[in-house]
């Protein structure tokens, strides 16, 4: 039995399946390559969802996490801590906001911006108790918690996990005038991503943003921006908001925000929405820890400076005008935004996993490349934004090989 083949068949005897990872094994990883345990490169196209957005071991990112490893890691929010201070204030200049709430995951964010919401209707609105809406779209994906899956319309997600917490009212993605219509004196909120990740890379039409804030605005609603994959210079602005002009009343933040090294996510709003928590309200053990908080605020140092905002502006030109060419060649359809694109195979080629194993083995002086399949037919790029253009072009070699054989 190979490396490879103990190591998964220990996954597969003693973790829970709830994933079903492709058959590579990583060992090590620099930049936006990984090394498997046979000793075989792969050029990492997924960036563990936007995690790594950075690259694999970014020395920025590493000498700030071990030198914080020496100093303290964990004091509970019980006490203050030298490092959180600086990075909320950095965190809250760069959304243009007030406050920060840090957490640690995207769906601890998640559900921390539906509580700070619904205590806002209630407190500041004046929606009577218990009586609270939030609005979001069909094709969401915000994690998989019970209260987040109850307005999940992915059968993956729900199915035998009920009763769904109430509150919550589902319209089409895109469509601003249904969500208009949706809104009641109880909606506190409406949640989006700005760009539809797990569905496959969905970009709206470029007014759909602009009329959600107008109608937020108008009704008295907060909009919540979900970032957390979209988010820190993935899509080539600081925030996929940022393409369309908008600034929502609430981000979302998680994923790259630690910099592929910890957990860390945060809400950041302004003192008028965060301000409703207080003492025992809300909290969190590892929430703003000082490891958390020390690559945090690298990260936020990274992203004032634009250069990785700039790269994947640059580099997504190249990435969705190369794929483009495939429309017609086992290719149906390429979207996205930077250096994000989700890509719909033609049934007749295969499923979008079996592209993605294709990809994984590679070939005769093709790359290895790591991709994931989502919904069946739509493969989802996303490497890391270290990427170059050199590794753009053995990318869209490996898939066009993938898709047509040549």
């Amino acid at each position: 039995m190979s490396a490879t083949e103990r190591a998964i068949e220990q996954v597969e005897r003693h973790a829970a399946h709830n994933y079903h990872p492709l058959p590579v094994v990583i060992a090590a990883a620099d930049g936006a390559w990984v090394t498997d345990v046979e000793g075989g490169r792969h050029l990492d196209c997924l960036a563990a969802y936007s995690a790594v957005n950075f690259g694999h071991s970014n020395p920025r990112l590493v000498e700030v996490a071990k030198a914080q490893l020496d100093r303290v890691t964990l004091t509970s929010r019980a006490f203050h801590s030298a490092g959180i201070g600086p990075f909320v204030e950095a965190l809250a200049q760069l959304c243009g906001k007030e406050m920060v709430l840090p957490m640690n995951t995207g769906a601890e964010a998640v559900e921390s911006g539906i509580k700070v919401a619904r205590r806002w209707g209630y407190l500041v609105k004046g929606v009577p108790a218990d009586r609270a809406e939030i609005i979001v779209a069909h094709g969401n994906f915000h994690g998989r918690t019970t209260t987040i899956i109850s307005f999940s319309d992915d059968p993956d997600a729900r199915e035998g996990f009920g009763p769904f917490t109430p509150g919550f009212v589902l319209v089409p993605h895109g469509d601003a005038a249904a969500l208009e219509a949706a809104i009641t004196p109880n909606t506190v909120a409406v949640l989006l991503e700005p760009i539809q990740g797990e569905a496959g890379i969905h970009v709206p039409s470029p007014d759909y943003l602009r009329e959600v804030r107008r109608i937020t605005r108008e009704r008295g609603v907060l909009f919540i921006a979900d970032e957390i994959q979209s988010g820190l210079g993935r899509t080539g602005e600081t925030f996929a908001c940022d393409l369309w002009g908008v600034v929502p009343d609430v981000y979302l933040l998680g994923k790259a925000l630690g910099g592929g090294i910890v957990p860390v996510s945060a809400v950041v709003a302004d003192a008028e929405v965060l301000g409703v928590l207080t003492p025992g309200s809300h909290g969190s053990t590892f929430g703003g820890n000082p490891l958390a908080a020390a690559v945090g605020l690298e990260v936020v140092r990274m992203l004032e400076e634009g250069t990785f905002q700039e790269r994947a502006r640059r580099l997504g030109h190249r990435l969705h005008d190369e794929l483009a060419g495939l429309v017609g060649h086992g290719v149906t359809e390429v979207r996205g935004a930077g250096l994000w694109a989700g890509i719909d195979i033609d049934p007749a080629v295969g499923s979008a996993r079996d592209v993605c194993l294709r990809l994984l083995r590679g070939g005769a002086g093709l790359t290895s490349v790591l991709a994931k399949d989502t919904h069946g037919q739509t493969v989802r790029l996303a490497p890391p934004l270290v990427v170059t253009e050199d590794e753009i072009d053995l990318v869209v070699a490996a898939f066009r090989a993938a898709v047509t054989g040549v």
